[in-house]
């Protein structure tokens, strides 16, 4: 239980997906302007990691390594994210239509977005370390606990961003740096911070 937890924490922090692995980016600048939207769309990628990362734990254990198959992992995954992504697209769009109208093109792109096959790829990497290691991923639970902790973390820098641009709106921000250039400086100063966290253990 405790390296779980410690698993989850660091995966939110110290391995935030944005900030330690710049993964994601593509929606996370473009979606986080208004603090709805990204919430959505943080929701909506928090769950898609959450289901795909111990479907492909149980396919990667269970299938692939006894079967030596490891080479169809690329395929495998990306079909697993692929019908998740569709599934949620199809609930969003039935149940918050607003929502889907907003997120646009990005919700069906969570399929190719980078963090969720970023995570299903640091899982398959993270099954062979040693159990003494922080990161090692050795049961289903840890691969549950590492994609809750990763999909919250993303969830948190694009929420956190938006509220930062949403209040930028009424600053005197420089022209030159108006736009994606204030974001950009907003971005480092939030991973620089995030670095403290790098040294975290439980």
């Amino acid at each position: 239980m405790e390296h779980a937890l410690s698993l989850f924490v660091r995966s939110i922090f110290a391995d935030n997906m944005i900030f330690a692995y710049f993964l994601g980016m593509c929606s996370y600048l473009a979606v986080s302007k208004n603090v709805k939207t990204s919430a959505g769309l943080g929701v909506a990628v928090t769950f898609v990691l959450v289901v795909t990362l111990p479907v492909n734990y149980l396919l990667q254990t269970l299938v692939l390594e006894p079967l030596h198959l490891e080479y169809l992992s690329f395929i495998l995954f990306i079909a697993v994210i692929a019908a998740i992504v569709q599934l949620v697209e199809m609930v969003v769009e039935k149940y918050s239509p607003s929502l889907y109208a907003s997120l646009g093109i990005f919700l069906p792109l969570i399929a190719v977005n980078c963090a969720i096959m970023g995570g299903s790829l640091f899982m398959q990497q993270r099954i062979g370390l040693p159990a003494v290691d922080p990161k090692a991923i050795t049961s289903l639970g840890d691969a549950f606990m590492y994609a809750f902790g990763s999909g919250l973390g993303w969830f948190l820098a694009i929420v956190c961003l938006a509220g930062i641009r949403e209040k930028m709106e009424y600053n005197d921000v420089p022209k030159p740096l108006q736009g994606l250039g204030i974001t950009f400086i907003t971005v480092g100063l939030m991973a620089m911070a995030f670095m403290c966290f790098s040294g975290l253990e439980i």
